[in-house]
């Protein structure tokens, strides 16, 4: 019976508590962050300029998932010889920033040692439509499985206005 019940209870021989119990929903419950700024991504991930290819975490799901951002601007480095007068963004970098995305995820797991995650493997890797400056790629990036604290295989796709621009299987190796 809750609190609020009880209070409201026509029954006197019932003591009323206001004090809160370990079940009661009035106990706060620590706060799960969803969403990560720029600088909060900078204390998760060793990535700096010109490489860090995440803007912001908009959603994130503990254990389980990462939607990040990329906006994609005519001022980036590789942009001037890929290709010039037709600028592309080159697939590894949508690979390598949908792994960033990833890393948040694999940076937060409980229980891991401290190390640095880099790629193992990359499967399954497709290229749907080409991302242009102007272009905000949202990647959503899924971890599928942990094995022996020290192995991650994840599922990441990144789309464009909605569009599917690339998918594929990402897996990440803790070394020291």
């Amino acid at each position: 019976m809750s609190i609020l019940s009880e209070a409201n209870s026509t029954d006197t021989t019932t003591p009323t508590s206001t004090e809160p119990q370990p079940n009661d929903e009035t106990t706060p419950t620590p706060e799960i962050k969803t969403t990560f700024t720029s600088e909060e991504i900078q204390e998760l991930l060793p990535h700096r300029y010109p490489f860090l290819l995440v803007d912001k975490i908009i959603d994130y799901v503990p254990g389980k998932l990462a939607v990040g951002i990329k906006n994609i601007t005519v001022n980036e480095p590789q942009f001037q010889g890929h290709f010039p007068g037709r600028p592309l963004m080159p697939g590894v970098l949508i690979v390598e920033a949908m792994a960033q995305v990833g890393g948040i995820v694999l940076k937060q797991l409980p229980g891991l040692e401290e190390g640095l995650f880099v790629f193992a493997g990359i499967d399954k890797v497709r290229f749907r439509r080409q991302v242009v400056p102007g272009d905000q790629l949202v990647m959503t990036v899924e971890l599928l499985t942990i094995k022996q604290r020290r192995f991650g295989k994840m599922q990441a796709r990144a789309e464009v206005d909605g569009q599917l621009a690339c998918e594929g299987e990402l897996m990440f190796s803790l070394v020291n």
